[in-house]
């Protein structure tokens, strides 16, 4: 009798998911042009997964995104009548308990929440999925791939094990077991796409994975930004950040005029200031594969030189994005008593970010891969706006930034700040090095994202 009851239990549970599992299969065959998007992450801080919906929009396909909804998408994602964008929750972290018990918590619940919110939508064909993070999100798509046949398709942009490994050290249980997994359920996708030939290579040697190499490539909308648009972007910031803001002087009431531009009240022409500052762009995500106190290093050895008698511009260097490290770096900017240097951390919006790359002078990326093997995406961006570069090495950087073509690379703030003293020496000399770098980057004729992914990506979707 016991028994019976049990079986009776098991089935009542099991009924349910028996039929939606037969109800999925049966719209199967509807939901050929339909794909999910997964990152675990901030849907308006993952460029490359919106870029991929978007990309799948284009060619006819229905796309949900599913994400974290904490910032803004691009403007283009919104407007799109082919996607849609899910929410998911986000557990914060709990206060009590053993780390690991945290941990843990966190994973069965973005588990079961993830599970749920897939079985819930239309079923898709594919299911492309951001890793990392893929703890646990690559065995949820695989499952709810199973139940639905969609295929899973995972986009390698690092290692989730090498990233944890920089908080917890690289032979903590954690990252052990973070490693383990990802090398395993890694191995249960249909496609694979990676960042870097040297991921791709990586991938097949150590892990048993064959993927193919989709570089980041640059959104029509990185490009350089034109004058009037720099303009109204540098009044637009100056409301709120000081360093944006015209220096005081003499000034005719009717001129509108902020820290770098000007406009004519007649003519309305705008012109670069005579004397302006520099402006020196970095993003980041305030994480632990970025360390700012090269760049503030450099920044202090800039300022010396100033003091010493060197003809060097003034410097406004904009540092963009959010993360937990940036409290840490904002108290230790706040120490500084720069003079000829003013330093801003703003979260820009989505459509001011590729305006503001538009608009610098000189860009600067202290990413260093914690697996060695992806490329920081900002760069590329930077590249997009024909902005010049000087980045800090690590293995395969030589993919992206050719040195003493489109941009300089570093190994310390010693060297930095050698580099920005020999760009802005001239500044801004149209005859200068900085400006050769532009030259360069205006005649490289880049491949931009959408025309990169249908020559790359589309065929793999359309020989599955």
């Amino acid at each position: 009798m016991a028994a019976s009851c049990v079986a009776l239990a098991a089935l009542s549970l099991c009924l349910p998911l028996l039929l939606l599992v037969a109800w999925k299969r049966w719209r199967r065959g509807r939901a050929a042009r339909h794909v999910a998007v997964v990152v675990l992450g901030d849907v308006g801080r993952s460029p490359r997964m919106q870029y991929h919906a978007l990309s799948l929009a284009k060619r006819g396909f229905s796309v949900t995104l599913l994400g974290f909804c904490n910032s803004k998408p691009h403007e283009e994602l919104l407007q799109s009548d082919r996607i849609q964008i899910v929410g998911l929750t986000e557990l914060q972290r709990l206060t009590v308990g053993p780390h690991i018990l945290q941990y843990g918590v966190k994973v069965v619940f973005q588990a079961v929440h993830l599970l749920w919110r897939l079985m819930c939508r239309e079923p898709a064909a594919y299911i492309f999925l951001q890793n990392p993070p893929g703890l646990p999100a690559i065995a949820v798509c695989w499952f709810v791939g199973c139940l639905c046949g969609s295929k899973l398709v995972i986009d390698w942009h690092n290692y989730g094990y090498s990233i944890m490994g920089l908080v917890h050290g690289p032979s903590h249980p954690l990252v052990l077991l973070a490693k383990w997994y990802e090398k395993l359920c890694g191995r249960l996708s249909h496609l694979n796409l990676c960042v870097t030939n040297a991921m791709r290579e990586d991938l097949a040697e150590n892990w048993g994975i064959k993927a193919v190499t989709v570089y980041d490539k640059p959104a029509s909308f990185f490009k350089e930004t034109p004058l009037d648009l720099q303009h109204q972007l540098f009044m637009k910031l100056g409301r709120t950040y000081s360093a944006f803001r015209a220096r005081p002087g003499p000034l005719d009431p009717a001129t509108e005029r902020s820290a770098f531009t000007e406009q004519d009240p007649r003519s309305g022409t705008v012109m670069h200031l005579h004397g302006r500052p520099a402006l020196l762009v970095s993003s980041t995500s305030w994480t632990e594969d970025e360390d700012f106190s090269i760049l503030l290093a450099a920044l202090e050895k800039f300022e010396q030189l100033i003091l010493d008698g060197e003809s060097l511009p003034s410097l406004v260097c904009v540092i963009t994005g959010k993360g937990p490290l940036k409290e840490h770096y904002s108290r230790l900017l706040t120490q500084k008593r720069f003079q000829h240097i003013q330093v801003c951390t703003p979260w820009l919006e989505a459509e001011d970010y590729p305006l503001l790359l538009g608009s610098a002078d000189l860009g600067v990326c202290l990413h260093k891969s914690s697996s060695g093997l992806d490329l920081p995406m900002k760069v590329v961006d930077m590249f997009g706006c024909c902005l010049p570069v000087c980045a800090v090495n690590f293995p395969c950087l030589h993919e992206l930034v050719k040195h003493e073509e489109n941009g300089l690379v570093f190994e310390d703030s010693e060297e930095l700040a050698v580099q920005l003293q020999m760009l802005l020496s001239e500044f801004p000399d149209p005859a200068g090095k900085l400006s050769q770098f532009r030259v360069n980057l205006r005649e490289s004729e880049q491949l931009r994202w959408d025309e990169s992914w249908k020559q790359t990506v589309l065929p793999l979707l359309m020989d599955t």
